[in-house]
């Protein structure tokens, strides 16, 4: 299986490092892809995360999932066509696109949660359901590809959920 973490400056820590090495512990490939190949990006809390690969050059043909971490970083996501066009193809391909906290915008801007089950963080609520998505107050949520948690205290819930979907566990 092979996933892609994405990044971008203000990311939340342990949104993307949790999942990023609880999928490879699973026995996942990942890969951080961002706006910018090679480039590092920050947390809320300046720890560095290198991207590996640009949307531009991301293929939803050569992944099974992608996982969007929260922070600020979706808002800044949210601006790369390249990434809304590779989220968008992930889904279309009926591959997991995970999302957790504020990654809903991601998802939103990706067109890609319409009619849809889904949770976020609380405060974007009104974004998500504006977007056309039926938004629930769960930990986890699960509709077909698309896996979504509300905030850090649901990672124990939102991993197990991906694991599960793509069958490594």
């Amino acid at each position: 299986m092979k996933v892609a973490m994405l990044v971008e400056d203000l990311y939340e820590d342990v949104e993307f490092w949790y999942p990023y090495y609880r999928m490879k512990e699973a026995g996942a490939e990942v890969v951080v892809v961002a706006p910018k190949a090679g480039a590092i990006y920050n947390s809320k809390h300046g720890y560095p995360a290198v991207s590996q690969l640009s949307g531009a050059e991301a293929s939803a043909d050569e992944f099974d999932a992608v996982i969007v971490p929260g922070g600020f970083c979706p808002d800044r996501l949210r601006r790369d066509p390249n990434i809304l066009r590779f989220v968008a193809e992930m889904d279309k391909k009926g591959k997991v696109v995970a999302a957790i906290c504020h990654a809903g915008w991601v998802l939103i801007s990706a067109k890609v949660v319409k009619g849809r089950k889904a949770t976020s963080v609380g405060a974007i609520r009104d974004d998500m359901e504006n977007a056309g998505c039926i938004w629930l107050n769960e930990p986890v949520v699960v509709d077909g590809n698309l896996i979504t948690a509300r905030v850090p205290d649901d990672l124990p819930h939102f991993l197990p959920a991906i694991i599960n979907t793509l069958k490594l566990a």
